[in-house]
């Protein structure tokens, strides 16, 4: 079925069934939030994993925003 027919098709149906499609569609593109904290956790754990590893260094908080500061200031 091509996309001009499936266009055709979906505007045929009853609104309540457009209704229902136009959802799940949105539902489709758009993550629930429980995918998006699952994404946020698995990429939390990752993080944690670098830093343990040594792969990654922090770096203290003070220090972040202070350079943040000085680029401000520029």
């Amino acid at each position: 079925m091509s996309t001009e027919e499936l266009m055709s098709e979906a505007v045929s149906l009853p609104v309540d069934i457009r209704l229902k499609l136009v959802e799940r569609l949105l539902q489709s593109l758009n993550p629930s939030q429980k995918e998006i904290d699952e994404m946020w956790a698995t990429e939390a754990e990752r993080r944690v994993r670098e830093i343990e590893s040594g792969e990654v260094k922090t770096v203290p908080g003070d220090k972040v925003f202070s350079k943040i500061s000085d680029r401000l200031k520029e």
